[in-house]
């Protein structure tokens, strides 16, 4: 079995370990990824995985070292466990490992949840694994989208829902930094599905042209144009790239129009994040498992999933015309697609599929 090893201080150091699995314990299941999606979400994933405990998923034998998390699918190769058979196929949250256990619990029909100690007390959104047979949204024709996509669309409709639906002060300007990055791009298609407010791309000058020829936005700016942004009426800012001082370009630009600034994600995971003071109104962190959680309390766990099943399976559909999947293979392949997602190399047209 192979391990994809990178340095928690250092994300350029990377290493593949070999291992023999051992017996598989009582209880537990060994599953074999199959193929999975790299995306600048996962280095998110690694530059916060130190604070929020994204190491914690797939602990690595040396603790100087941790296995990013990815998203995919995977067959069960062998199980001890009740409800989870050999063969199965799952969705879910995954090490970029040839193979790895888990520990089901709450097996059903529709998913099982792993229950490793490493991994309580982390979101079970990202705990779960939806078995392809019984998931109402898998197509198999779209398996590549749903790896590049069904996360970080979640993540975009979650932030349309949480500006348009259960907040105050309901903008008619979303201003998107890294507007290229593919949750920009699920944000940015449910507004335009929504209709009535203008979606901004905030981009670099090397993506402004693809950006534009996506249809999604309205107007496309680059980031050396933010402090003399302009918006139509009430606008809010949702922040991907993480630069501080593209924050404050546009918070000092916008200033009363300016009503809600979400911080979403770090696609410039290099740059200096040292706070800057800004006017009012503050920026807020958005963690999807808790938004998520809130509003399955308030609207019910079945309507949320329905409005997220509809919106996803018309978003697939539509990513045809904003990126083609790329696939690589092998362990060369699979470390310089991780060096290239570090370095942003990796064309926004264009989404990594990986596999063993």
């Amino acid at each position: 079995m192979a391990d994809f090893l990178i340095r928690r201080g250092d994300l350029r150091d990377t290493a593949w370990s070999e291992s023999r699995p051992g017996p598989l314990a009582p209880g537990a299941a060994r599953l074999k990824v199959e193929a999975f999606a790299l995306t600048a979400n996962n280095v998110t994933y690694a530059t916060f995985g130190e604070a929020m405990g994204y190491w914690n998923f797939f602990p690595a034998a040396d603790p100087a070292f941790g296995r990013v998390p990815v998203w995919g699918f995977a067959t069960v190769k062998e199980s001890n466990a009740d409800g989870v058979v050999v063969g199965a196929r799952v969705y879910g949250y995954l090490p970029i490992s040839e193979s790895f256990d888990v520990t089901p619990v709450r097996a059903g029909k529709e998913s099982f949840m792993d229950g490793a100690a490493s991994r309580q007390g982390l979101a079970p959104i990202y705990n779960t694994y939806i078995f392809t047979a019984a998931d109402p949204v898998y197509d198999a024709k779209l398996e590549a989208q749903q790896m590049l996509f069904r996360p970080l669309f979640t993540t975009g409709f979650m932030i349309d829902d949480c500006l348009m639906e259960a907040g105050e002060n309901v903008p008619e300007t979303v201003v998107i930094s890294s507007a290229s990055s593919k949750t920009a791009l699920a944000l940015a298609h449910c507004l335009k599905s929504r209709g009535g407010v203008d979606a901004v791309g905030l981009t670099s000058p090397g993506n402004k042209a693809y950006v534009e020829g996506l249809g999604l936005y309205a107007r496309v700016e680059t980031y050396d144009a933010a402090d003399r942004l302009h918006a139509r009426g009430l606008t809010a800012y949702v922040d991907f790239l993480g630069r501080p001082t593209l924050t404050a370009d546009v918070h000092n630009a916008l200033k009363d129009r300016l009503v809600r600034s979400l911080v979403i994600g770090v696609t410039d995971w290099e740059g200096n994040r040292a706070p800057i003071a800004l006017p009012d109104p503050q920026p807020e962190f958005f963690f999807v498992p808790t938004y998520a959680a809130d509003r399955a309390r308030v609207l019910g766990p079945d309507v949320l999933n329905a409005r997220l099943g509809r919106a996803m399976r018309s978003f697939y559909d539509a990513s045809a015309g904003y990126l083609t999947p790329q696939t690589e293979k092998g362990h060369e392949a699979i470390t310089a697609a991780w060096i290239d997602t570090l370095d942003a190399k990796v064309p926004p047209s264009k989404g990594l599929v990986l596999s063993f």
